[in-house]
Protein backbone atom coordinates (compact mmCIF):
# COMPACT_ATOMS: atom_id res chain seq x y z
CA UNK A 1 0.00 0.00 0.00
CA UNK A 2 0.83 3.34 -0.87
CA UNK A 3 1.78 6.44 1.86
CA UNK A 4 -1.41 8.15 0.31
CA UNK A 5 -3.76 5.28 0.35
CA UNK A 6 -2.37 5.15 4.06
CA UNK A 7 -3.72 8.58 4.42
CA UNK A 8 -6.87 8.35 3.25
CA UNK A 9 -7.83 5.09 4.90
CA UNK A 10 -6.81 6.56 8.26
CA UNK A 11 -8.51 10.03 6.65
CA UNK A 12 -11.50 7.41 6.44
CA UNK A 13 -11.20 6.59 9.72
CA UNK A 14 -11.13 9.81 11.03
CA UNK A 15 -14.10 10.70 9.37
CA UNK A 16 -16.23 7.63 10.50
CA UNK A 17 -14.95 8.06 14.13
CA UNK A 18 -16.25 11.57 13.70
CA UNK A 19 -19.49 11.19 11.97
CA UNK A 20 -20.21 8.48 15.03
CA UNK A 21 -19.37 11.23 17.54
CA UNK A 22 -21.63 13.98 15.88
CA UNK A 23 -24.43 10.81 16.01
CA UNK A 24 -23.93 10.19 20.00
CA UNK A 25 -23.65 13.88 20.55
CA UNK A 26 -27.13 14.12 18.80
CA UNK A 27 -28.63 11.61 20.49
CA UNK A 28 -27.65 12.73 23.94
CA UNK A 29 -28.79 16.29 23.40
CA UNK A 30 -32.68 14.96 23.67
CA UNK A 31 -34.93 18.21 22.76
CA UNK A 32 -35.87 20.01 26.15
CA UNK A 33 -39.47 19.44 25.72
CA UNK A 34 -39.76 15.98 25.06
CA UNK A 35 -37.87 15.46 28.29
CA UNK A 36 -40.49 17.08 30.26
CA UNK A 37 -42.78 15.70 28.58
CA UNK A 38 -41.28 12.12 28.96
CA UNK A 39 -41.25 13.30 32.80
CA UNK A 40 -44.26 14.51 33.07
CA UNK A 41 -45.82 11.18 31.85
CA UNK A 42 -43.74 9.28 34.57
CA UNK A 43 -45.02 11.37 37.73
CA UNK A 44 -48.16 11.13 35.75
CA UNK A 45 -47.77 7.07 36.05
CA UNK A 46 -46.74 7.05 39.57
CA UNK A 47 -49.41 9.49 40.38
CA UNK A 48 -52.48 7.38 39.33
CA UNK A 49 -50.95 4.21 40.67
CA UNK A 50 -50.59 5.92 44.03
CA UNK A 51 -54.11 7.39 43.38
CA UNK A 52 -55.40 3.15 42.67
CA UNK A 53 -53.94 2.05 45.92
CA UNK A 54 -55.43 4.89 47.72
CA UNK A 55 -59.10 3.96 46.64
CA UNK A 56 -57.90 0.38 46.95
CA UNK A 57 -57.13 0.69 50.27
CA UNK A 58 -60.46 3.17 51.66
CA UNK A 59 -62.63 0.48 49.54
CA UNK A 60 -60.82 -2.52 52.12
CA UNK A 61 -61.43 -0.15 55.31
CA UNK A 62 -64.89 0.64 54.26
CA UNK A 63 -65.63 -3.13 54.22
CA UNK A 64 -63.60 -3.78 57.16
CA UNK A 65 -65.56 -1.34 59.53
CA UNK A 66 -69.12 -2.46 57.54
CA UNK A 67 -68.01 -5.91 58.90
CA UNK A 68 -67.24 -4.93 62.54
CA UNK A 69 -70.65 -2.85 62.52
CA UNK A 70 -72.25 -5.80 61.77
CA UNK A 71 -70.88 -8.55 63.66
CA UNK A 72 -69.61 -6.12 66.84
CA UNK A 73 -72.65 -7.81 69.06
CA UNK A 74 -71.78 -11.67 68.28
CA UNK A 75 -70.04 -12.50 70.93
CA UNK A 76 -72.81 -11.38 72.93
CA UNK A 77 -74.97 -13.14 70.31
CA UNK A 78 -73.37 -16.38 70.97
CA UNK A 79 -73.47 -16.20 74.88
CA UNK A 80 -77.07 -15.95 74.55
CA UNK A 81 -77.94 -18.86 72.61
CA UNK A 82 -77.23 -20.74 76.39
CA UNK A 83 -79.92 -19.02 77.82
CA UNK A 84 -82.05 -20.15 74.35
CA UNK A 85 -81.16 -23.61 74.88
CA UNK A 86 -82.09 -23.70 78.52
CA UNK A 87 -85.55 -21.99 77.62
CA UNK A 88 -85.93 -24.50 75.13
CA UNK A 89 -85.06 -27.26 77.69
CA UNK A 90 -87.44 -26.23 80.07
CA UNK A 91 -90.48 -25.73 77.06
CA UNK A 92 -89.82 -29.77 76.65
CA UNK A 93 -90.16 -30.47 80.12
CA UNK A 94 -93.27 -28.83 80.36
CA UNK A 95 -94.15 -30.97 77.51
CA UNK A 96 -93.71 -34.34 79.44
CA UNK A 97 -95.32 -33.13 82.22
CA UNK A 98 -98.51 -35.35 83.15
CA UNK A 99 -100.42 -35.26 85.98
CA UNK A 100 -98.71 -37.22 88.36
CA UNK A 101 -95.20 -35.77 87.99
CA UNK A 102 -96.58 -32.14 87.71
CA UNK A 103 -95.78 -30.60 91.37
CA UNK A 104 -91.97 -31.82 90.63
CA UNK A 105 -91.78 -30.44 86.93
CA UNK A 106 -93.29 -27.52 89.10
CA UNK A 107 -90.41 -27.66 91.20
CA UNK A 108 -87.50 -28.76 88.46
CA UNK A 109 -89.15 -25.10 86.50
CA UNK A 110 -88.77 -22.98 89.52
CA UNK A 111 -85.53 -24.01 89.83
CA UNK A 112 -84.53 -24.10 86.24
CA UNK A 113 -85.92 -20.45 85.20
CA UNK A 114 -83.75 -19.21 88.51
CA UNK A 115 -80.64 -20.89 87.09
CA UNK A 116 -81.35 -19.22 83.45
CA UNK A 117 -81.78 -15.66 85.14
CA UNK A 118 -78.64 -15.93 87.05
CA UNK A 119 -77.11 -16.84 84.01
CA UNK A 120 -78.78 -14.19 81.84
CA UNK A 121 -77.28 -12.00 84.68
CA UNK A 122 -73.67 -13.27 84.23
CA UNK A 123 -73.84 -13.00 80.34
CA UNK A 124 -75.29 -8.98 80.97
CA UNK A 125 -72.68 -8.10 83.39
CA UNK A 126 -69.69 -9.86 81.03
CA UNK A 127 -70.93 -7.57 78.16
CA UNK A 128 -70.58 -4.30 80.75
CA UNK A 129 -74.61 -4.00 80.58
CA UNK A 130 -75.62 -3.25 84.39
CA UNK A 131 -79.35 -2.66 85.81
CA UNK A 132 -79.39 0.78 87.46
CA UNK A 133 -79.22 1.11 90.90
CA UNK A 134 -82.82 2.76 92.12
CA UNK A 135 -82.42 3.06 96.01
CA UNK A 136 -82.05 6.48 97.30
CA UNK A 137 -83.26 9.68 95.12
CA UNK A 138 -84.34 10.38 91.87
CA UNK A 139 -82.10 10.83 89.77
CA UNK A 140 -82.89 12.00 85.97
CA UNK A 141 -80.35 10.85 84.19
CA UNK A 142 -80.79 7.42 84.82
CA UNK A 143 -84.64 7.33 86.34
CA UNK A 144 -87.73 7.96 84.63
CA UNK A 145 -90.78 9.22 86.81
CA UNK A 146 -94.35 7.87 85.80
CA UNK A 147 -96.22 8.95 88.74
CA UNK A 148 -95.78 10.35 91.91
CA UNK A 149 -97.43 8.69 95.36
CA UNK A 150 -97.41 10.00 98.66
CA UNK A 151 -95.48 8.11 101.25
CA UNK A 152 -94.59 8.63 104.95
CA UNK A 153 -91.93 6.03 104.64
CA UNK A 154 -90.01 8.24 102.44
CA UNK A 155 -88.41 11.79 101.75
CA UNK A 156 -89.52 13.94 98.80
CA UNK A 157 -87.94 13.05 95.38
CA UNK A 158 -87.15 9.45 96.50
CA UNK A 159 -87.69 6.60 94.70
CA UNK A 160 -90.78 4.82 96.12
CA UNK A 161 -91.47 1.62 93.52
CA UNK A 162 -89.35 0.24 90.65
CA UNK A 163 -91.80 -0.44 87.55
CA UNK A 164 -89.87 -1.50 84.95
CA UNK A 165 -85.79 -1.81 85.87
CA UNK A 166 -83.12 0.55 84.06
CA UNK A 167 -79.73 -0.74 82.38
CA UNK A 168 -76.67 0.56 81.24
CA UNK A 169 -73.90 -0.56 79.11
CA UNK A 170 -70.47 1.17 80.40
CA UNK A 171 -70.88 4.55 80.54
CA UNK A 172 -74.47 4.73 78.09
CA UNK A 173 -78.08 4.21 79.43
CA UNK A 174 -79.68 1.43 77.28
CA UNK A 175 -82.84 2.13 79.18
CA UNK A 176 -83.69 4.64 82.18
CA UNK A 177 -85.66 2.54 84.96
CA UNK A 178 -89.18 3.48 85.22
CA UNK A 179 -89.98 4.34 88.99
CA UNK A 180 -92.92 6.19 91.08
CA UNK A 181 -91.39 8.95 93.62
CA UNK A 182 -92.58 10.45 96.43
CA UNK A 183 -94.43 13.84 96.30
Amino acid sequence: MSQEDVKNENLEETQDVVEEQVDTAEEETVDPLEAALAEAAEYKDKYLRAHADFENSKRRLEKDKTNAVSYANESFAKDILAVIDSFENALASIESADEENASEVLDQMKEGVNLTYEQLKKILEKNHIKEVDCSGGFDPEVHQAIMQVESDEHNEGDVVQVMQKGYTIKDRILRPAMVSTCK
